[in-house]
């Protein structure tokens, strides 16, 4: 039997996860993952590591982050407690939807993910303070393998849906896309 709804974007490989919950009087049962499963969409290589973050803020933005290979990787990204507006950017060089973004609202309350495949980037807004993200990652993170875009990019256009309150200094810095840009191999 299934526990995932893995819904296509318009972005090719990210995917909306939605979760089935099996629940009575006690509470609730839900699988984060499931390798067979999620393997059909596009998640293959094994999970290399799991980061848990907590945001305080709504407004936060945090992101837009990615890794060029060989330490390229797939994400997938729950909510655990609050809300975030979650993004996938398309930086696939070649890609029909290069630079093109998906966003989804994802929520303790919802029990979505979102699966972004390697030569995407990604970045979430908090929707409510206290907002708590568990990432299972299929590469080590590695920093000399580090990029990121400004989630303020005008040439993106990414309609966050609160103002931009509070970002890191990192990811304030992030270049703009220019011209130059033209995209990430996978």
């Amino acid at each position: 039997m299934s526990r995932f709804q893995c819904i296509a974007t318009p972005i090719e490989g990210v995917f909306v996860v939605e979760r089935q919950r099996l629940g009575d009087s006690r509470g609730f049962l839900s699988r984060l993952f499931c390798a067979e499963e999620l393997a059909q969409v596009g998640f293959t290589l094994p999970v290399a590591q799991i980061n848990h973050t907590l945001t305080e803020t709504s407004g936060t933005l945090r992101g837009l982050h990615f890794q060029h290979p060989p330490a390229a990787e797939d994400k997938l990204v729950s909510c655990l407690r609050g809300a975030v507006f979650d993004v996938a950017v398309d930086l696939r060089a070649g890609s029909p939807t290069f630079l093109h973004w998906h966003g989804v609202e994802l929520s303790a309350e919802n029990n979505r993910a979102l699966m972004i495949p390697q030569g995407c980037a990604h970045g979430f807004q908090a929707l409510v303070d206290g907002t708590e993200l568990l990432y299972l990652h299929s590469r080590m993170y590695a920093p000399s393998a580090e990029g990121g875009l400004n989630p303020l990019d005008p040439r993106l256009a990414i309609s966050w849906p609160l103002p931009a309150t509070i970002m890191s200094p990192r990811d304030a810095g992030h270049q703009l896309v220019d011209a130059e840009f033209t995209g990430v191999s996978t």
